[in-house]
């Protein structure tokens, strides 16, 4: 099993490597398996703050206490300061995106990697926008940025008109539900903005409750022409697989055709579904 794409009557879904593992056994963002990943055309996923300098560093939380030694805001610390501290589930310093841009040469081109901006526009500003036009401009292996500050995937895109764009509008669905006329009109919104974006990111219970009260969130993203990310699967049981009512959880989304699914679990994800579906999985690596 690859943990790379799963088919189901003719469609192909990618499973994107959540957070950089293959499954929970992994070390958060590892660079070893980012390297595998480039190498072999993973979808793959990881987690950007901005640095005090304008540089990125490779981390989920905006404080540094729970992913690594050191302490205090990200913001507040530079690229030098980062390199001396160490990740707690590794022994090794956080990744910068200097780091990230040099290990990006000679991916293989099927590869995807989705750069999850963790900060605003604001934040982020000038520097921080210049810093990251300079470091990954034509970059050999696709990358999108995504994120939830819609006003910073605009700035990024006009300054890199090339790269891909995702938007993640979760939020503002769920505190619309269950008003589905009212979520159709923002999601529609969102894959009309002028700015379109790649691909959406949709949490995938909200996806597979949605369709069965009417509303195909997929399948309006579809008609724009914009890919759909389902995120976060994870198996109760990454052995044994999928249980009877986790399946048809999950049978419901792929019959709703998602473009990708978010999981920490993609190898277990891949083996269980082939274990369901009754056939071998027919696509290999890359895409």
């Amino acid at each position: 099993m690859t943990g790379l794409q799963i088919a189901v009557d003719g469609h192909v879904t990618r499973l994107k490597w959540h957070r950089l593992r293959r499954s929970l056994a992994d070390p958060v963002f590892g660079a070893a398996v980012l390297a595998e990943g480039l190498r072999r055309g993973a979808s793959m996923e990881l987690d950007l703050q901005v640095r005090r300098d304008g540089g990125f560093v490779v981390l989920h939380d905006a404080t540094l206490e729970g992913e690594t030694t050191g302490t205090g805001p990200v913001a507040g610390m530079d690229g030098a300061g980062i390199v001396a501290l160490r990740l707690r589930d590794q022994d090794r310093a956080p990744i910068l995106s200097e780091e990230l841009a040099g290990m990006l040469v000679g991916g293989h081109p099927a590869a995807m990697l989705q750069f999850d901006m963790k900060n605003t526009l604001g934040e982020v500003g000038p520097l921080g926008l210049d810093h990251f036009a300079a470091l990954f401009a034509g970059a050999a292996v696709p990358i999108i940025v995504s994120g939830g500050d819609l006003p910073l995937i605009r700035a990024l895109a006009g300054r890199l008109p090339d790269l891909k764009r995702g938007y993640d509008p979760t939020d503002d669905l769920l505190a619309l539900w269950p008003d589905l006329a009212g979520i159709e009109r923002h999601l529609t919104a969102v894959l009309r903005d002028a700015v379109k974006p790649d691909m959406v990111y949709l949490q995938w219970e909200m996806v597979v409750a949605a369709a069965r009260q009417g509303l195909d969130m997929i399948a309006l993203a579809h008609a724009e022409g914009v890919e759909v990310d389902a995120w976060t699967h994870a198996l109760i049981d990454p052995v044994m697989g999928f249980s009877d009512a986790e399946w048809v959880e999950f049978a419901a989304l792929l019959a709703l055709k998602p473009d990708q699914i978010t999981t920490d679990e993609p190898v277990a994800t891949e083996a269980a579904v082939v274990a369901r579906s009754g056939h071998e999985n027919r696509v290999g690596d890359g895409v």
